[in-house]
């Protein structure tokens, strides 16, 4: 005898096909195309003012045009590009008509499992979505241009040629990452860049046009500090930085990091997230000794690394 539908089955789906409607209306005007010679990407306006993310290597040559969403096509300027994170802030002036724009997520609140919706412009068609779940969290990957990425967000929902740069967003179409990357050879392995990095990175490229950055010679990842641990330890600090790997020969090697080191705090400062590691490396910390605070095998102990410029 054939199973019967569950009842509910309906409702779930109408509330799933809500939740997503709901962040596509919220999120998709802020949403632009971007062409840069024959090469399109897409970009996400985060400031009333003309301000928008997209991917470093979108707007890697020439000067970029953007698409509106209500149409408009405008010359932007590169404010700055970050190759380090993929992240590049554009400019683009609106005149007396205003554009919208889309509000940042906390990416340390999102969830494995929860529901992530990209928008953007793959192959040319504007404004197209996708939705799946978040699959994973503080995956590090490497960037077309050679350097790792850390605390990635990894999803499902399909990203293709002209979605980098474009936003991923929640479920109330905050935005929670930079889509970057796919695996080609893959099925639903899709990257983008937190949004908490991608809010610092952009922050500095507004104020500087680039980021000059100390280097310690590691990749790392996000990752809770058990009650038991934090308190034994003196830390009031929930979460800290997992050491997944060392570079051999770098600062951190010399300074006798591990990989599984959880990095707890540099010159005393907590350090909760990776987005608060590399806000500390910034190049205050080039050529000066450096103080590690570390757990290792639950016991907190202190080394000391004199971080390199990175070039």
């Amino acid at each position: 005898m054939a199973a019967l539908p569950d009842p509910n089955d309906d409702d779930l789906l109408d509330a799933y096909s809500r939740a997503v409607i709901h962040a596509v209306d919220a999120a998709g005007p802020a949403v632009v195309r971007i062409e840069v010679d024959r090469a399109t990407g897409s970009g996400v306006l985060f400031t009333p003012d003309g301000l928008l993310l997209t991917n470093a290597h979108v707007v890697s040559s020439g000067r970029p045009r953007v698409t509106l969403a209500d149409g408009r096509t405008l010359e932007a300027d590169v404010v700055g590009r970050d190759a380090y994170t993929d992240l590049a802030v554009l400019r683009v002036t609106l005149g007396s008509a205003p554009a919208s724009w889309a509000a940042f997520g906390d990416s340390r609140a999102v969830r494995v499992g929860q529901v992530a919706i990209a928008i953007g412009n793959p192959y040319g068609f504007q404004h197209s979505v996708t939705s799946g779940v978040v699959s994973a969290l503080g995956r590090t990957l490497r960037t077309s241009s050679g350097p790792q990425i850390d605390d990635v967000i990894q999803t499902d929902a399909a990203l293709n040629p002209g979605n980098s740069g474009g936003p991923l967003v929640d479920t109330r179409g905050r935005v929670i990452g930079i889509n970057t990357a796919t695996i080609q050879s893959a099925q639903g392995l899709c990257f983008a860049i937190a949004s908490n990095t991608a809010r610092f990175v952009a922050s500095r490229l507004i104020r500087d046009g680039r980021i000059r950055r100390s280097y310690l010679g590691i990749s790392s990842q996000t990752v809770p500090v058990p009650r038991g641990i934090a308190r034994a330890n003196g830390l009031a600090i929930t979460s800290a930085v997992f050491v997944t790997a060392v570079e051999v020969g770098s600062p951190a090697a010399t300074a006798g990091l591990r990989d599984g080191d959880v990095i707890v705090a540099l010159d005393r400062e907590p350090i909760a997230a990776v987005e608060d590691l590399h806000r500390q490396l910034d190049e205050r910390r080039i050529g000066v000794p450096t103080a590690l605070s570390i757990l290792r095998g639950g016991t907190r102990r202190t080394l000391t690394a004199v971080p390199i410029l990175r070039v």
